[in-house]
């Protein structure tokens, strides 16, 4: 394992449309050769908002065993894949406190020359997707990140159509991430991979 790249993704969903891209990020990462670390952050709603959607609380079972997300966790990885809905074309609430967590360790310097990427949903084909993931890449050029995105890298970016990430409309999540929106988070993730190794290698030499 030591040699390995190590990936963490680190999501927030509440009905699993993001949940799904999640774990199409942790598969590509997989197979592209790395470690990988799937973590959910903390939620934060109250319990009577999380019952009075039954799509939200059934999400909330399913997903009841994968771990929450620690700072740890991002220490441990050399690659970083952060995903969240939008949410009035900003990140959730919940992810963006987990972020806000972080300070001690950007404070002495663990969270540069990272890899990091990001993925997101939204209920509406111009509901925020791309400044969601423009608000995400902010976070990680503050943190002296290096940002890998999956730009047009690839024919089927070209039929997904977002440079910065990988994103889906699920109308109100009714729609489930399709294997263009799969692809692409599957893109996103092999590319974070293959840079991170790549500059990995580069810092272990220099």
């Amino acid at each position: 394992m030591e040699g390995r790249i190590k990936v963490a993704v680190i999501y927030y969903s509440a009905t699993g449309i993001t949940y799904q891209m999640a774990q199409s990020a942790c598969e590509a990462a997989g197979e592209a050769g790395a470690e990988v670390r799937l973590r959910k952050v903390r939620e934060l709603a109250p319990d009577e908002a999380i019952r009075s959607n039954s799509g939200w609380q059934a999400h909330r079972l399913e997903t009841q065993d994968v771990m929450e997300a620690e700072p740890d966790d991002l220490s441990w990885a050399d690659v970083v894949i952060l995903g969240s809905p939008t949410r009035y074309g900003m990140v959730a609430a919940q992810l963006k406190q987990f972020i806000d967590t972080t300070g001690p360790l950007w404070a002495r310097g663990a969270l540069a020359n990272k890899v990091y990427s990001a993925f997101t949903s939204t209920a509406t084909s111009h509901g925020g997707q791309e400044s969601t993931l423009l608000s995400l890449l902010t976070v990680f050029y503050h943190w002296g990140g290096v940002v890998v995105t999956p730009g047009y890298t690839d024919p089927s970016q070209f039929v997904a159509g977002n440079p910065y990430g990988a994103s889906h409309t699920s109308n109100n999540g009714e729609v489930p991430p399709d294997h263009v929106a799969l692809a692409a988070t599957a893109l996103t993730a092999k590319r974070a991979v293959h840079i991170g190794e790549a500059l990995k290698r580069g810092l272990a030499a220099g």
